[in-house]
């Protein structure tokens, strides 16, 4: 920081669910340490958390995990602080400051930035908006500036992709864990990558589904390891009840492949199969270090395929509909709908029947990577999905590494460029300087 500047300031970040912390906030942080300063004295930094559809719970934790960061309030009190601007530990505010946007709706920075009396900087991966009340915007690309009316354009930098930061020197802190120096690592094996997601409704499919298929494939490729990243929100008992006969009944619709777990002394827990295959499970978060050594990942929808298009990491995205009623995961009216006591079961059946009516028809897409380029790079798999099958596609790309290789170049092309941490806390720093004189 600038030896001029010793007026003490605040930078408050706002955001919300796991992905953006893990992916956003997380080198953001650290760039902002590194090229400001580390004196606390001179230069605090703050995390509120808002509401997230996303969250997981964990949200709070994660933040305060991060060493760069002073102050955390988690999303169950961000309502009263954004009515009223009060937290809930009475915080102080430094009389000169930034509110910096790090996920979350582009509204509340207008708001809380007035409030303060603060500048607000906000990231825009996709769309800007609020341009005429807010102060500077570091953009993914230049796609964000082409609804933005040009008397505004000059608040825009274009940064780059924090995301994209992920893969790159950002990660080298991670440490390897014992998983990585296991039989994962042997030579000449692929390493495929399960997702089953972390919600009950897509665990009850999910973990029977990509059991069974990792059963199939292994019968062909018996090189071939597996590994289970778990989300933050779940235990390992919790997870291997989804593959228990007694506890799942839809394994006999998912291949008829159960599971249990084993946790060895010292070494790392897997899910044994009922053919005694071994699904290691990775506790680490996030997993990015380990996903960007995954030759394909099986996932269903939702935040994970982002991450794993910013990893460039191919994927098969699966969609089953072996159990309609199980398919709770929207949004708006239809997420409160399915999600009723007692009724929702039925509601949940009949729009996914809708849903899936329409996505067959019009060819939605559903994974993030597709929506952003508005056509299939991965492949999304839509159906009642037999293991078989899958384990065929999943081989088929396996066996033709140019395959993958091209999946994996459109997935960079899609995204921004990498160094947008550098170039975001370069443009905090700059309005720091400049509220400073």
């Amino acid at each position: 920081m600038d030896k001029a500047m010793q007026t003490p300031q605040d930078i408050l970040i706002l955001s919300n669910g796991p992905g953006e912390l893990a992916t956003w906030v997380r080198p953001a942080v650290r760039e902002l340490r590194k090229q400001l300063t580390e004196d606390r004295s001179v230069l605090r930094i703050s995390a509120i958390l808002s509401p997230c559809p996303n969250a997981t719970g964990t949200e709070e934790a994660i933040a305060r995990s991060y060493p760069e960061i002073d102050r955390v309030q988690g999303a169950k009190h961000f309502f009263p602080f954004l009515l009223w601007g009060k937290t809930t530990e009475q915080w102080d505010w430094r009389e000169q400051g930034i509110v910096l946007f790090l996920g979350g709706d582009q509204f509340f920075p207008v708001v809380i930035g007035k409030r303060l009396g603060y500048r607000t900087v906000l990231y825009a991966e996709w769309e800007a908006r609020w341009w005429r009340w807010c102060d500077r915007f570091g953009a993914m690309n230049d796609s964000v500036l082409d609804r933005v009316p040009p008397r505004y354009r000059s608040k825009f930098t274009v940064v780059g992709d924090l995301m994209a930061d992920v893969s790159g020197k950002g990660e080298t802190a991670l440490q390897h864990s014992a998983l990585q120096h296991s039989a994962l690592s042997t030579q000449n094996s692929a390493l495929i990558g399960l997702l089953p997601g972390s919600k009950w409704y897509k665990l009850m499919m999910g973990v029977p589904l990509v059991c069974a298929i990792a059963e199939r494939l292994h019968q062909q490729r018996p090189q071939t390891r597996f590994v289970i990243p778990v989300a933050p929100t779940i235990d390992l008992q919790t997870l291997a009840r989804y593959g228990d006969r007694q506890h799942n009944p839809l394994i006999a619709k998912m291949g008829n492949v159960s599971a249990q777990l084993i946790t060895p002394e010292n070494q790392t827990p897997y899910l044994k199969t009922s053919g005694g295959l071994q699904l290691h499970l990775a506790t680490q978060f996030p997993a990015y270090d380990l996903l960007s050594q995954c030759q394909l990942c099986l996932t269903t929808i939702g935040a994970n395929t982002a991450e794993l298009g910013a990893l460039a990491v191919p994927m098969l995205v699966l969609l089953p509909t072996q159990q309609l009623d199980a398919m709770r995961a929207w949004d708006g009216i239809p997420g409160i709908l399915v999600n009723l006591p007692g009724i929702g079961s039925s509601f949940a059946h009949l729009i996914n029947t809708f849903v899936i009516r329409q996505t067959r028809q019009q060819n939605r897409l559903y994974a993030w990577p597709n929506l952003w380029a508005k056509a299939e790079i991965v492949p999304e798999l839509l159906g009642e999905l037999q293991p078989e099958d899958i384990a065929a596609r999943a081989i088929q790309l396996l066996e033709h590494p140019e395959e993958l290789a091209a999946m994996g170049d459109r997935l960079r092309r899609v995204r921004g460029k990498p160094g947008a941490a550098e170039k975001l806390a370069a443009l905090v720093g700059e309005e720091l300087k400049a509220i400073a004189k």
